[in-house]
């Protein structure tokens, strides 16, 4: 014999029990909406998202112009930088403007998950980037070209400006929010860019050692790779349904035996994440009858609300044997399921 608790809290239309928020029920599921607060910090990186690719996308005509004219690399590899980045901040902001529609029969989770494969698509693009940008340094430094270093000057110093402002925009928005992470991080390797090439300018109008221009072109690849590694790493992670930072599906079984009244056995535990601010949890509990089933899962939901951050948790209650007991272990979820 089983019961079985299902509790949502997010900002499509889901709220778990206690919740804040107005409540009422549809399709057999209590549903609320205490999130506006986060709805409006979506809204404001939005718009910074939207300011910083407009930004990005003006100035990077006229740096590709002007590494043209002075036969810079570093402006070359900038501006190419900043086409991706323009592009990527762009598809960025189409995708708070898409985790914004409501869930429906299609997609019952929403469109969250938009933002993480934008994350996931700029990653590699910086690789990419990256990539050609080491391959064009080793041929200019194979066969190095003549480079206007005052043209070149002028053109680091307003790149470096349009990127500074840039920069500011982004870092205003929500730090946490992995689209928001991606979208910072391009603008960042925007933002060295302009700082190699103005160093690289200054170093051929004094000495007119040219090396230099490819030189810091595979210094800012170098720094692009690190911050792509990071963006594809967490963006996949989230994509192949890895178990959140923070989160032991072991421990989490031990934790709420010992410490939600009525609860003998926890199994089944399953753990992954929408987004990155959406974490998810289903779960099998063996309870006494001591207390009633819904109080039982209330206390276990409040507790993975409050001590794992986990607002939205799926919880089967059992009094006897677990209903998946006979089920083949693959089916239950092969190494995940415990118990």
């Amino acid at each position: 014999m089983h019961t079985h608790s299902h509790s949502h809290s997010d900002s499509k239309g889901h709220s778990h029990e206690g919740a804040g928020g107005d409540h009422h029920d549809h399709a057999g599921h209590r549903h609320g909406h205490g999130h506006e607060g986060h709805s409006h910090g979506a809204g404001a990186s939005e718009r910074r998202i939207g300011l910083a690719a407009l930004l990005t996308g003006g100035f990077m005509i006229a740096e590709l112009a002007g590494g043209l004219i002075s036969g810079s690399l570093a402006l070359i590899a900038d501006a190419g930088h900043m086409l991706t980045d323009s592009a990527g901040l762009a598809l960025a902001w189409l995708g708070f403007r898409l985790a914004r529609r409501p869930a429906d029969k299609h997609r019952s989770y929403g469109y969250d998950r938009f933002g993480v494969l934008v994350a996931f698509g700029n990653g590699l693009a910086l690789f990419a980037i990256a990539a050609w940008i080491v391959f064009e340094a080793a041929h200019r430094l194979r066969d190095p070209g003549t480079v206007l270093g005052g043209v070149m000057l002028w053109v680091a110093l307003a790149g470096l400006a349009v990127n500074v402002l840039a920069f500011w925009l982004l870092h205003g928005g929500d730090r946490t929010n992995l689209n928001m992470r991606a979208a910072a991080l391009h603008v960042i390797g925007d933002l060295l860019g302009s700082v190699a090439a103005l160093a690289a300018a200054l170093v051929i109008l004094t000495t007119g050692w040219t090396p230099i221009d490819p030189i810091l072109s595979v210094l800012v690849a170098v720094l692009i790779l690190g911050s792509a590694w990071r963006i594809v790493r967490d963006s996949a992670h989230i994509l192949l349904e890895g178990t959140p930072p923070g989160l032991d599906v072991h421990k989490i079984g031990e934790d709420l035996k010992a410490s939600v009244p009525s609860v003998l056995d926890v199994h089944h535990v399953h753990a992954w994440s929408i987004s990155q601010e959406r974490p998810v949890i289903t779960l099998h509990a063996r309870i006494d009858q001591s207390l009633a089933p819904e109080k039982v899962a209330a206390a276990i939901k409040k507790h993975l609300k409050t001590h794992y951050g986990v607002g939205h948790a799926t919880v089967e209650l059992e009094f006897e044997h677990c209903s998946e007991a006979t089920v083949p272990t693959a089916e239950r979820g092969g190494p995940l399921s415990h118990g």
